[in-house]
């Protein structure tokens, strides 16, 4: 008989101890460790030999193997975030907040690769059959050729794998799945980790594509251990604020396609209906002739994408004055108000700043820096920026602008939504080719100091033409 062994592991990181600590020291969590029992002993038999096979599919003459064809599912923002559709054995997992529609999107998407004759089966451990049913109806899925179950072992979902030609399967969600042979309760590292990847070596032996539904932590992390995220071969983040009509479809991580892709989506009535132009969608309550706002022409993956950049500078009623950020990084705000600070002559340190990406969206790039900078300098001198500018560049700690990666496709996106105007860095290089738009006045620029310059003159002819008028 196999000896058991005793081990504690974190329910937030996943490492493991040999004794209890109430707290974690890789992540700093404390009561997160949980006593988990294994078998330990020698593997059971001995190793098959396996043969290789060729690279070069289309090569062999004799092959039965077919080549991997994309599974589409007509909603043109999920199929770009997978990477063009979905790779037979492929797992993905989709993570998101609690009612953010994540179970509304993968039903929408799974009914459509239905109707195209794929056989699919979404599988519910959170809900029944009937609950499920209810969704579909409300939102027109129900005559979709789709096999509902309501399951949470492991072995009963792995046999049905094995016994049907299943082209798509859905679990919804992870955390409540259980494999019977570990003594561990639902959900925790061990039991979401094991289940996962039992599934997917199932995914892989069949060609079956998966979905895991997994829910966040408050961190925004998915829950469970980060080595489910390296199991699996796509991450997806559903993104959005409740207050907003908006979802964003991120791509975290692809091994079939590129990576920090976006969809967005906007919920409705209906469910989630596709966004085309999100710029347009982005900057349709933008009002012109207000102090703190700028536009930034951003690229989230292959896409170019225009946002709102709002910022406020009041007065400090106290000694310690606030910073607030949504939709970026606060570590990169106090960089920025440092070095206009410190750089520029700048006084922000009495002074509250707000800053707000509008929509709902979260930018990560560092190429917001210079429509950041313009933003707080037009707040902070109440001189509103050029309605019809956009801004996109890397700042520096000695206040230089930086290059970005694909200038060509910003400008030509805000081209296209009718801006005249924009400010981006200096070409240095003389291998570089300066950036020409038909239509546009790029003005490059490289320190904040110019930035400061323009953003004087452009409002100072501004107010000369208003008084001639």
């Amino acid at each position: 008989m196999a000896k058991t062994k005793t081990s504690y592991i974190c329910q937030s990181c996943g490492s493991v101890y040999s004794q209890w600590a109430g707290k974690c020291e890789a992540c700093g969590e404390w009561n997160s460790l949980q006593v988990e029992t294994s078998e330990a002993g020698p593997p059971k038999g001995l190793g098959s030999v396996k043969k290789g096979k060729s690279l070069d599919l289309h090569g062999l003459q004799f092959s039965e193997e077919k080549p991997l064809i994309r599974h589409t599912t007509g909603l043109n923002e999920f199929d770009r975030v997978t990477g063009g559709g979905l790779v037979p054995g492929c797992a993905i997992l989709l993570g998101g907040d609690p009612g953010i529609g994540k179970s509304t999107l993968l039903l929408q998407a799974v009914c459509a690769l239905a109707n195209k004759g794929l056989t699919c089966v979404y599988i519910s451990g959170e809900e029944a059959v009937d609950q499920v049913r209810l969704r579909a109806k409300r939102l027109g899925l129900d005559k979709a050729p789709v096999a509902l179950a309501s399951a949470t072992n492991v072995r009963e979902i792995a046999a049905t794998i094995e016994a049907s030609d299943i082209d798509v399967l859905v679990i919804d969600s992870i955390q409540t799945m259980y494999v019977d042979t570990v003594e561990a309760a639902p959900g925790t590292v061990t039991q979401v980790r094991t289940a996962a990847q039992e599934l997917t070596r199932l995914a892989k032996k069949t060609g079956t594509a998966i979905f895991f539904v997994g829910h966040v932590t408050k961190d925004g992390q998915i829950a469970g251990p980060r080595v489910l995220e390296h199991m699996v071969d796509t991450v997806l983040y559903f993104e959005g604020d409740r207050g907003h009509q908006f979802r964003i479809l991120r791509t975290v991580k692809n091994r079939f396609g590129p990576t920090d892709e976006i969809g967005v989506f906007e919920m409705g009535e209906l469910g989630l209906s596709e966004v085309a132009n999100p710029s347009a969608l982005f900057l349709s309550q933008r009002q012109s002739d207000v102090t703190g706002s700028a536009v930034f022409a951003g690229m989230e993956g292959t896409r170019p994408i225009l946002v709102e950049v709002q910022a406020l500078v009041a007065p400090a009623p106290y000694g310690a004055p606030r910073r607030s950020v949504i939709g970026w990084d606060q570590n990169r705000l106090s960089m920025i108000l440092a070095v206009l600070e410190s750089r520029c002559g700048l006084a922000f340190s009495g002074s509250e700043v707000y800053l707000n990406m509008a929509g709902g969206i979260r930018i990560t790039e560092p190429a917001a820096d210079l429509a950041v900078a313009a933003a707080l300098i037009s707040a902070l001198q109440g001189r509103p920026v050029p309605a019809e500018t956009v801004f996109f560049g890397e700042v520096g700690l000695s206040g230089e602008i930086r290059a970005v990666s694909q200038p060509d496709q910003r400008l030509k996106e805000a081209a296209k939504l009718g801006f005249t105007e924009a400010c981006i860095m200096a070409r240095t290089s003389q291998k570089k080719k300066q950036v020409v738009i038909e239509g546009m006045d790029i003005k490059e620029l490289g320190h904040l100091d110019d930035l400061i310059t323009l953003l004087r003159e452009s409002n100072f002819s501004a107010s000369k033409s208003a008084r001639k008028a």
